[in-house]
């Protein structure tokens, strides 16, 4: 789904060139959950952004579902979900689901369909005439998701998006994410700051070192996709944490 060969990326700016991304490799496969984690300004979100094609890479091969990352993008190959739900206030949360499809010429009967369907699959049915301001940070960004989900795009990419939470709500999200994983069948790729997130979600976490932003470890999990929030105490997740955590700090001696 996703083929990343020695990308790199250079801002320049007017301090200099800024290095984010530095011989970047990468495979994805359809159905996998891949997790970004690293350092801040590693370029785990610089390098989901290119996938995206929201950023655009000065060296190095990107193909997204076998096109160019700019294809994918006109081809609607991706919902992509921000930090931030960035749901418009003066729209329902049915309406600002409704935003992609009405710009992409869907029906008002298919707009309606999909609207119910990804509702349902977030857990928001019945909330869909509240506004933003009426629901709490997490609907709002269970609603940001169905947003992303609602013209069924192949692959999800999801910059960190229940960072702002408390931990509470983001187990919660953690959980349904997972559940809607399975159900959908989508390609995940995910940026996080937290070890536990990473190793909870994932069946590959991959590490990234301070910038210029380079791929350390690709972790594969060997854990089972039925994942219970219990799982985190068992030896086998405290393991793979630790493995993790190795790779950030072997990031950290890359020069």
């Amino acid at each position: 789904m996703i083929e990343a060969r020695d990308v790199s990326l250079t801002f320049q700016t007017a301090d200099g060139p800024v290095h984010a991304l530095k011989d970047v490799s990468l495979t994805v496969n359809q159905g996998d959950f891949v997790s970004f984690i690293g350092p801040s300004g590693c370029g785990k979100t610089t390098f989901l952004r290119t996938i995206a094609a929201l950023e655009a890479p000065t060296g190095g091969h990107l193909a997204v579902n076998g096109m160019s990352a700019d294809q994918a993008r006109r081809a609607r190959a991706y919902g992509y979900v921000f930090q931030a739900p960035g749901l418009y206030p003066w729209r329902t949360i049915a309406g600002n689901i409704s935003l992609p499809l009405e710009i992409m010429g869907f029906s008002r009967t298919d707009r309606a369909e999909r609207i119910a369907r990804v509702m349902e699959l977030v857990e928001l049915s019945g909330f869909g005439g509240k506004f933003p301001w009426q629901l709490s940070g997490g609907m709002q960004q269970r609603a940001s998701i169905a947003r992303a989900l609602a013209f069924d795009a192949d692959i999800l990419l999801m910059d960190e998006p229940f960072g702002a939470l408390d931990e509470i709500v983001r187990d919660r999200l953690n959980e349904a994410l997972l559940e809607l994983w399975r159900k959908t069948g989508k390609t995940i790729g995910f940026v996080t700051h937290s070890i536990p997130e990473a190793v909870y979600l994932s069946t590959r976490i991959v590490v990234m070192s301070p910038r210029p932003g380079r791929i350390t470890r690709v972790i594969e999990s060997p854990l089972p996709r039925e994942r219970p929030l219990e799982i985190r105490d068992t030896p086998e997740f405290i393991a793979l944490s630790q493995e993790v955590r190795e790779g950030l700090r072997e990031g950290h001696s890359y020069d």
